[in-house]
């Protein structure tokens, strides 16, 4: 007999198949906006109860993917009442569809946020974030040379999080997850270069020894030159990606 703790991870991970499956359905266009999706079916097609079904449908209506109307169903909603956002949706988005402009779409909104982020670090700062800045890139240049980009992502995400924690600015800190949810889809879906560049990783030790130095200037422009060398390798990986696809 099982235990009810493990009942209750079963369910956890079952819940977050679920979710992922139908949000990711969802975002791709399988379930066009307007749909009604029926919880009898639902439960049927994701061999889920009907609880875990509903816990979704309340997920996916706080990301407004979906409107649950009684006596109706489960109403999908336009892409334009989407909480683009949320870290999930972002996932879900780079998982499916045109993934190179989403990507653009993200960069363009970090590059509005981050190098702002940098200049205001310059005098918001402490000396534990400070620390932190410097360890991060010291971990990215250390697994940067050792080819482990896993470990290279994790401390890139730790960068940037801590970039705008530094900021001093809680709206700049609460966009963290969405950064960390471009880094990962960049890594994840191969849109990185397979070695990290020596360039990049100097330009993010140039942004934490801007702002431990209190140069605002300098780290705001270091961090947009980080955006731009990202805004290309996109390019320049999905080009490579689409050249290797084609017939010789």
């Amino acid at each position: 007999m099982r235990t009810d703790s493990a009942r209750a991870s079963s369910n956890g991970l079952l819940y977050d198949r679920v979710l992922d499956a139908l949000g990711t359905t969802i975002v791709a266009g399988g379930h066009a906006a307007g749909d009604v999706l029926l919880l009898d079916e639902l439960v049927v097609s994701y061999s889920a109860s009907r609880p875990v079904i509903r816990e979704v449908v309340r997920v996916l209506e706080s990301m407004r993917l979906v409107h649950a109307r009684r006596r109706v169903g489960v109403v999908v909603l336009e892409r334009d009442q989407w909480n683009l956002f949320d870290p999930r949706v972002i996932r879900w988005r780079l998982a499916c569809g045109d993934r190179v402009a989403q990507l653009r779409s993200l960069t363009d909104l970090r590059g509005g946020v981050e190098p702002l982020a940098a200049y205001l670090a310059a005098t918001a700062a402490s000396p534990d974030h400070c620390a932190r800045l410097v360890a991060a890139v010291m971990g990215m240049s250390a697994t940067g040379r050792a080819g482990d980009l896993q470990a290279y992502l994790q401390h890139d995400i730790d960068f940037h999080r801590t970039l705008l924690e530094a900021s001093g600015n809680e709206m700049f800190a609460s966009l963290a997850d969405v950064v960390e949810e471009v880094l990962t889809g960049r890594t994840v879906h191969h849109m990185m270069p397979s070695e990290p560049k020596t360039e990049a990783i100097a330009l993010h030790r140039q942004v934490a020894d801007c702002i431990h130095a209190g140069d605002g200037e300098g780290a705001r422009q270091a961090m947009m030159a980080i955006l731009e060398e990202a805004a290309t390798a996109i390019l320049e990986t999905s080009s490579a990606r689409v050249g290797r696809s084609l017939p010789a």
